[in-house]
């Protein structure tokens, strides 16, 4: 049975998580994929699992995207194949835990690499022909915590707001021109990514009840397609994104370092 493709998606961190769950959702959908991911050995097992349960094309490619000559080689690598990209998801991304002046400056500068500057890096290489062809759409993954500091994540939070901040941006730029930017907003999400933080037993996490992947994804599909800008998953995410408006900051600042401490 031949089934019309809808088009072709690239998503970054697409091995686990947030990621491989938007990869899932739109293989269902009939797109074609192109996964990029620095796990080799899993990313060319989900590109085979993909292909046989859905009939779509998987391309994966292996990327480290902490380092700066990635987004241009992964721009280089599908121009030479001919492949177009229709939707760009900018997913990847890492945070560290602990205070500034005793974490791994090296680990908190590929951090911003990852989560920050490829971001923004593929956005520029990809957006211009969506422009170009006057359709295309791109998802940022942000956080909940782009909304307020975080003390004992302090790069990351101010990562997270960087994105929320630039997609808003360029959404409003790109007003009329057929492109489309969303950027999702999930909280606390039930992934690997607390256990690599080392946060797994902060106040803000233990014995909470957190949002699966597979639902926070499906509502930022959602979300892209219908063409809104954010999307913040989650009734108490939603307000709390909210209420930090009519709070002093340093008010709030001092209650998320309460919630992020694990005493």
């Amino acid at each position: 049975m031949n089934i019309k493709c809808q088009g072709t998606v690239l998503i970054t961190g697409s091995a686990n998580g947030i990621g491989y769950q938007l990869a899932r959702i739109f293989a269902h959908e009939h797109y074609n994929l192109v996964l990029v991911d620095r796990l080799a050995e899993k990313l060319n097992k989900i590109a085979i699992e993909f292909q046989q349960e859905f009939g779509i094309s998987v391309k994966p490619i292996i990327k480290d995207l902490s380092l700066s000559t990635s987004p241009e080689e992964i721009f280089t690598e599908l121009q030479q194949a001919g492949i177009e990209i229709d939707i760009l998801v900018n997913n990847a991304g890492f945070g560290t835990y602990g205070l500034f002046n005793e974490t791994n400056l090296n680990i908190e500068l590929e951090m911003l690499q990852v989560n920050l500057v490829c971001l923004t890096h593929l956005t520029k290489l990809f957006l211009k022909e969506m422009v170009k062809e006057g359709k295309g759409k791109i998802l940022n993954v942000s956080s909940a915590a782009a909304f307020q500091p975080g003390p004992l994540m302090a790069v990351y939070f101010a990562t997270k707001a960087y994105v929320l901040s630039f997609s808003e941006a360029i959404a409003n730029e790109l007003e009329g021109t057929g492109v489309t930017v969303t950027v999702l907003c999930p909280g606390s999400t039930i992934s690997a990514f607390h256990e690599r933080t080392g946060m797994a037993d902060s106040k803000l996490l233990k014995g909470k009840k957190m949002m699966d992947a597979e639902t926070v994804a499906q509502m930022g599909y959602n979300a892209l397609i219908k063409g809104k800008t954010i999307v913040i998953p989650g009734f108490m995410n939603k307000l709390m994104s909210k209420c930090v408006r009519f709070i002093p900051r340093k008010l709030v600042t001092k209650i998320v370092r309460s919630m992020q401490e694990d005493k």
